[in-house]
């Protein structure tokens, strides 16, 4: 039987990988919170189904767009800054959402700030730290250190959609109105913004890309799909932004890209406050049972991740991301399709038990594979490809759940998912990450 990665990995974290431990889980928690309650929230307001979806379309647009610029340039400006302006903007747009029910308004902030309409990450926080997380621990433990830090997330989504599903139950009962009671939950949602920015001032000069370089030891990856991004004696420092601050790692990064944009159109179409949505339409939930049920699923998810990391030990990276995900998409597509709320929530939390090996994994090899300074820049082109892709497909799932096609979206996302992995396999399975070559020779 396969155990959980030893925790001794979290022991050799030193104190900013710590630090991205708790603003990684005080992020989530504000996330998913809020995912339980949005797509309510902007219904009491008066917006129609499609109206919802073409707002979370435009919060993921806009946090695509901006994310970019921001993890492109993270690298040579400095990260810390960046995590503090994507703090900033998340509390931007949060206490607008508090403050006003003008479309025009929310529109503008959606685009323009972070708000997150599921319990996944949006923003250029996740490229960040991601990028930063490889030099707070010895190689060896970066996929246990991705698999911890992913159930950090997990398990404080879970904690707050739990929180929220329990306080908007509580205050609904006291007699504050539906509209009121979810408006709380969004002002938690700012509140959380100014704490992250409070912990991302705690982060050391080491967290930043100089420092590490300096002792980092070059790693190009000689197989025939890393070549040919610029010649080997030309300087990566000859632009300021090279594609988008890439260079050496530009065409495996671009591959990469392409792929998880599929895989994240698809996921676009089920985000979990569409999901929330689905469960009071089909099966009338309330607040206090949604929270529960997303409660179970993230923190079953999070154990999923963590799983990974012992069975990507064993086959692989690219197996783990390919074979855990196809069983979990196939789940999806049958959950629309159960009789009863009991057996909707079975598969559903069945469908999250294992369809989270990929997160930790896919993150473990896009840092494996490129350049230690292009970090911020791969992860944030592979974030924002995939937020970018996502953030057209809300819109197709509010006008198809307006058009009382229910099950479609769980259908789309799950049966595009499987062409994913499929696709993934087929063109990574040769391409290997430091570890495994080194395993594979020895």
């Amino acid at each position: 039987m396969l155990a959980l990665p030893q925790t001794h990995a979290l022991r050799t974290l030193n104190r900013d990988g710590r630090l991205l431990f708790t603003t990684r889980a005080v992020r989530m928690f504000a996330y998913g919170a809020l995912s339980v309650v949005l797509a309510l929230y902007l219904a009491e307001m008066g917006l129609t189904d499609a109206q919802i979806g073409l707002l979370i379309t435009a919060t993921l647009i806009g946090d695509a767009v901006i994310s970019l610029a921001m993890a492109s340039v993270a690298d040579r400006v400095g990260r810390r800054q960046m995590l503090l302006l994507g703090a900033g903007l998340m509390v931007f747009a949060g206490a607008v959402f508090a403050l006003t029910n003008n479309i025009a308004l929310l529109v503008f902030a959606a685009i323009v700030g972070t708000i997150s309409p599921s319990d996944k990450e949006v923003g250029a926080f996740l490229s960040i730290e991601q990028a930063i997380l490889p030099q707070t621990a010895p190689d060896k433990s970066r996929t246990a250190i991705f698999a911890w830090y992913n159930l950090a997330g997990s398990f404080a989504a879970a904690l707050g959609a739990l929180f929220s599903g329990v306080l908007v139950g509580l205050l609904q009962r006291s007699g504050m109105s539906p509209l009121d009671s979810y408006r709380v939950v969004v002002i938690v949602y700012t509140l959380l913004g100014v704490l992250l920015a409070v912990r991302f001032l705690s982060l050391s000069p080491q967290a930043e890309v100089h420092l590490a370089t300096q002792a980092a030891q070059p790693k190009l990856p000689t197989q025939p799909a890393y070549r040919g991004a610029i010649p080997a004696q030309t300087t990566r420092r000859g632009g300021f932004f090279g594609f988008f601050g890439l260079y050496h790692s530009r065409n495996v990064v671009i591959r990469l890209s392409g792929l998880f944009m599929l895989d994240a159109f698809a996921g676009g179409l089920v985000v979990q406050s569409l999901i929330a949505y689905w469960f009071t339409i089909r099966f009338d939930v309330q607040p206090v049972l949604l929270g529960a049920i997303f409660f179970g699923a993230n923190i079953l998810a999070g154990f999923s991740a963590l799983v990974a990391a012992r069975i990507a030990a064993k086959f692989g990276l690219i197996n783990t991301m390919v074979w855990t995900h196809i069983p979990s998409n196939i789940l999806l597509i049958l959950v629309p399709f159960m009789p009863t709320l009991p057996l909707a929530i079975i598969v559903l939390l069945a469908r999250f038990s294992i369809s989270q090996m990929d997160v930790p994994t896919r993150q473990s090899y896009t840092m494996a594979v490129v350049d230690p300074d292009e970090r911020s820049a791969a992860a944030g082109i592979t974030t924002i490809a995939r937020t970018a892709a996502s953030s057209v497909s809300p819109f197709f799932s509010g006008a198809l759940i307006g058009m009382s096609l229910l099950a479609a979206p769980f259908v789309l996302c799950g049966g595009l998912k499987i062409v994913y992995d499929l696709a993934l396999y087929q063109s990574f399975k040769a391409v290997k990450p430091p570890e495994e070559k080194q395993k594979s020779s020895a």
